[in-house]
């Protein structure tokens, strides 16, 4: 490191100025602190909008040149700074896009986790149906035999 006046490589540390570390010049005398070393904040908000966008922790790093672990500490700290804004309320509706849960047996997907419809055609989100679906003819299920069907 420089003196930023004199441009000789002879500096020593001389204190913390505001948390930041402050050098003196061994030939001029110059105190002068570094500039700033870290990730800029401009690229910290980045993170959790990347993340928001569907992107993991990793890619986010690679895109951003840092480490995953400090993406993910982050969004972690957005996650925490925004805990006040929360509805109390409860959510309605849930999107999911491109996820898939295993609830019970990794073997099979049938008749574990939620009930999940399509929206309309051309979308890929899904909203959770409560109720239990009602089986049909083609189903495998057998329908209960009523009035009409017994004759």
């Amino acid at each position: 490191m420089g003196c930023p006046k004199c441009g000789s490589d002879g500096c020593a540390k001389d204190g913390i100025i505001k948390g930041r570390q402050r050098y003196k010049c061994k030939s001029c005398g110059y105190r002068h602190t570094v500039g700033y070393r870290g990730i800029s904040p401009s690229i910290k908000r980045q993170a959790p909008q990347l993340y928001l966008e569907g992107l993991g922790f990793r890619p986010i790093g690679r895109f951003l040149k840092c480490s995953h672990v400090a993406v993910h500490n982050w969004i972690k700290a957005y996650g925490e700074s925004i805990g006040g804004i929360r509805s109390a309320a409860g959510v309605e509706a849930v999107e999911l896009d491109e996820m898939h849960t295993y609830a019970g047996s990794k073997k099979t997907i049938v008749g574990y986790g939620l009930l999940l419809t399509g929206m309309g055609n051309g979308s890929s989100s899904a909203k959770r149906v409560p109720a239990a679906p009602e089986p049909d003819e083609n189903s495998g299920m057998p329908l209960k035999a009523t009035a009409y069907q017994k004759s």
